[in-house]
């Protein structure tokens, strides 16, 4: 079996040298080749686009390569790339709007909501048979989505402090109006028109400001995952887009079949069990989606593999996310191992071993060096550095 799947990341660029984010994505761009590497709204962030690829172990090169080649170019400059939900240092009256139309229109209407966008997310898109089958599927492999937040959760770390969540993106995101649970539709003209009804209200301003956590591409024939942090190690993209495809696949064949036997959930009851993903991550209760009951994240994620492992192993990826989940739950949670630098706001020294896992060099194997913070009030601006 070939379902092809591709890959978006966003990449903070902070300085090489006091690893606060800097506005630097023009200048960073016209290092790069347009094909891959591409603007995002706020100016201190980098997207890359992943090729099309039928297996993991291709997706995996293609991955650390983009991510080898935009680390070259930033060290060039004098800059940095972080794959991760959020870093810990920023000012964010100094990291702009890109300046595109679309773009600088947001920045004025959403205001504080915009100009706190200091975050990043990876985006992980599976071949769909047809786009009304992609929206009824999305309804099937949403409870599933907080345990892939589970795994990804990178960001404990904001303005200077310690947020006590896993995800704080997750917080962050969800404040614009369209972000969170798609909700069910029949078809993908019910969905269409919903959004465009909500086009026509003037909250949001294109179809593309459907920020849900799992959607419809509206450009290709994909449902595309929306709800994840940026991941420091490459190998946790892989094993969520493993996930990922495995369960989109199910869930259009069970479509097909009008099969009953699959989990729906109600949208509070997602909302609840996305915030207990950003909450705990791998470190606490998830809520498993087959009970609604809290378990252990361990046992979630194994009642997921269990679950799809049929799928997995017709795609032929069970051996690899199997080995991949394994590790990623006996190593935790990226926020976790982060939070050895928060007692003494080791907040520089936490960018730099992100820096490392992003390129894809060996972490810091040495205790942290003692670092400063001093948070400041530079006019009116907020500020941690």
């Amino acid at each position: 079996m070939r379902v092809s799947l591709g890959v978006e990341e966003e990449f903070h660029i902070v300085g090489a040298d006091n690893r606060s984010l800097v506005p630097e994505a023009p200048a960073l761009l016209g290092k790069l080749s347009s094909d891959t590497y591409t603007q995002e709204f706020r100016r201190s962030v980098i997207e890359t686009n992943s090729a099309v690829h039928p297996t993991l172990d291709a997706l995996h090169r293609d991955l650390s390569e983009t991510r080898r080649t935009l680390a070259d170019a930033a060290d060039a400059l004098g800059l940095a790339v972080v794959a991760a939900g959020t870093v810990p240092q920023a000012c964010v009256e100094d990291i702009q709007a890109t300046d595109e139309r679309r773009y600088t229109d947001m920045a004025r209407d959403y205001r504080l909501v915009a100009d706190e966008q200091l975050i990043c997310g990876a985006q992980v898109h599976v071949d769909v048979p047809d786009r009304d089958t992609a929206v009824r599927a999305t309804a099937l492999v949403s409870p599933w989505l907080p345990v892939l937040l589970a795994l990804t959760a990178s960001s404990p770390f904001w303005l200077g402090a310690d947020t006590g969540y896993a995800s704080w993106r997750t917080l962050l995101w969800q404040r614009w109006p369209t972000a969170g649970p798609i909700g069910h539709f029949a078809s993908a003209a019910a969905y269409d028109e919903a959004i465009a009804d909500l086009v026509r209200s003037g909250v949001i301003s294109d179809p593309g400001m459907a920020y849900y956590d799992v959607r419809p591409s509206a450009r290709q024939r994909t449902l595309e995952l929306r709800i994840t942090d940026s991941c420091p190690r490459v190998e946790t993209v892989v094993l969520v887009a493993g996930l990922f495809r495995a369960l989109v696949v199910d869930a259009c064949e069970a479509v097909r079949e009008d099969r009953t036997d699959w989990p729906i959930a109600r949208t509070e009851w997602l909302r609840a069990a996305t915030w207990r993903a950003a909450r705990s991550g791998l470190e606490g209760a998830l809520i498993d989606p087959l009970t609604h009951e809290p378990a252990s994240a361990s046992d979630v994620v194994h009642t997921m593999l269990t679950r799809l492992r049929p799928r997995l192993e017709a795609l032929s990826d069970w051996t690899t996310v199997h080995l991949l989940a394994h590790e990623q739950l006996a190593r935790g949670s990226e926020a976790h191992r982060l939070r050895r630098y928060a007692p003494r706001e080791r907040w520089a020294d936490a960018v730099g071993d992100l820096i490392a896992l992003t390129r894809g060099d060996r972490p810091p194997t040495t205790h942290p060096r003692p670092g400063t913070r001093a948070t400041t009030n530079r006019g009116d601006k907020q500020c941690a550095a």
